[in-house]
């Protein structure tokens, strides 16, 4: 236990990562390595919450800009996160880790309805809770959602497997000259406009004091360092004077 730097965990993956060199659908290879990597967490003690993007199957802004109205297209890129999180619970299943899917929008068919002390109590037991649809409303980011669901159960801290290792400047594959960033403040975030997450995740994690770690999803055993508190990626804090 001593390992361990974060005891409870909200953790988000991107639908992009899950499909792997495909980019579109479920690679599966890179859905078990990131049950195995939750498996040793739980194993360590650790409480783990996660929400998945819909990315490999449909972004709603992108997908669906001036094509649908934007009400809709988001409801499809909600469903889209209830078929990623369905799919990531079986593969947890498989490695021996008890997980529950969640969701914002009510469809008791596939999934449990969220509240907030249902998601405390499974999380007290050991069960991976993965909370599907976002916040269940348009407009919102899955980025939004997993700070909302982080500060709703009272996480240690918000971690963000993306396919980029930290936040940078620019885009590090079209501008070769971005600056890599290891730590940063919400305020300096918010004023150079970083594409790290959207400015309402931002914000929200800021307004309420959460630690918030950008990483690479590829790293080897990067899920495990974080928890571990090794600084991989970017970490995003209010101050860091009480470590220095």
């Amino acid at each position: 236990m001593s390992q361990i730097k974060y005891k409870r965990i909200m953790l988000k993956v991107s639908g992009e990562a899950l499909a792997g060199d495909q980019r579109r659908g479920l690679d599966f290879d890179v859905i078990h390595g990131v049950c195995d990597a939750i498996k040793q967490c739980v194993d360590m003690g650790v409480q783990v919450g996660l929400m998945v993007g819909a990315g490999n199957f449909w972004r709603g802004v992108k997908d669906g800009a001036d094509k649908m109205q934007r009400s809709h297209a988001d409801a499809m890129g909600m469903l889209g996160t209830v078929m990623n999180s369905i799919a990531v619970a079986d593969a947890l299943e498989k490695h021996g880790v008890d997980a529950r899917v969640l969701s914002a929008v009510e469809m008791n068919k596939f999934c449990e309805y969220f509240t907030r002390d249902t998601a405390d109590r499974y999380l007290n037991e050991g069960k991976v809770v993965i909370f599907a649809a976002g916040t269940g409303n348009p407009y919102f980011s899955t980025d939004t959602g997993v700070v909302l669901r982080g500060v709703e159960i009272e996480a240690d801290a918000i971690l963000m497997a993306k396919n980029v290792d930290a936040i940078y400047s620019a885009d590090p594959n079209v501008d070769k000259n971005a600056v890599r960033y290891s730590r940063l403040t919400y305020d300096e975030v918010l004023e150079r406009h970083l594409k790290a997450t959207d400015s309402t995740a931002m914000t929200l994690a800021m307004d309420n004091n959460m630690t918030l770690v950008c990483f690479g999803l590829a790293e080897e055993n990067s899920i495990i360092r974080v928890v571990r508190g090794e600084e991989i990626g970017t970490t995003v804090k209010n101050s860091f004077e009480e470590e220095a």
